[in-house]
């Protein structure tokens, strides 16, 4: 940082600039992928991911230091499935893309403001509210979908006659750490709203 002109030094504008470019990379990769699993949804067959109840695994059994091996996911490809169902498959996954694309907006809008010397701007704190807000919700939500998509599915396994035994027929599995990123994010956030509140009061002294 120039300590004469309060502007970030070159090297530090080149960083700004790679993070804001990485975020908006990292962005548009994500809306690739969800496009790609949405084909993949939509298409024929449909590899489903079913949670198994700890099926043994017997071709470890007996191996030279191994005392135990299970199944815990069994991939299952269907050759049709309820509209219903695919949907929520898609939500399940496109659901963090938006976090995702979100968040990386807020670094993207972030970084950029740092490099014009305007970091305490007002938009800023809504900005990074709505990427913590967002985190927090789609990653309880995402699962959920998720959830009720498989037990979907697995209904659809026993009307058909299969054997269910061993598939969990409703499996809500919750990943803490986005919700730990969004309240990291929000206290950012409101560390933002604090210096906005204090140039302004400096301001006032002026």
């Amino acid at each position: 940082m120039d300590t004469r002109t309060g502007r970030p030094s070159l090297s530090e504008a080149v960083a700004l600039g790679l993070v804001a470019t990485g975020a908006v990379s990292i962005g548009i990769a994500s809306v690739f992928g969800a496009v790609g699993a949405g084909i993949e949804v939509f298409g024929s067959p449909v590899p489903v991911s079913l949670p198994v109840d700890g099926a043994e695994m017997t071709p470890l059994a007996g191996a030279d230091g191994v005392t135990a091996a299970e199944y815990t996911q069994s991939l299952v490809s269907f050759e049709t499935l309820d509209a219903g169902t695919r949907w929520l498959l898609l939500a399940e996954v496109a659901l963090p893309v938006l976090a995702t694309v979100i968040v990386c907006a807020a670094l993207w809008w972030l970084g950029l403001s740092l490099i014009r010397q305007r970091a305490f701007r007002r938009s800023m704190v809504p900005v990074l509210a709505t990427a913590a807000f967002t985190l927090v919700v789609t990653a309880m939500i995402a699962p959920l979908f998720g959830a009720f998509a498989r037990a979907q599915v697995v209904e659809q396994l026993a009307a058909s006659g299969a054997d269910i035994a061993g598939f969990w027929m409703f499996l809500y599995q919750l990943d803490p750490t986005p919700i730990g990123w969004g309240i990291a994010l929000a206290l950012v956030a409101t560390a933002f709203e604090v210096g906005q509140r204090l140039q302004r009061e400096t301001e006032g002294l002026v």
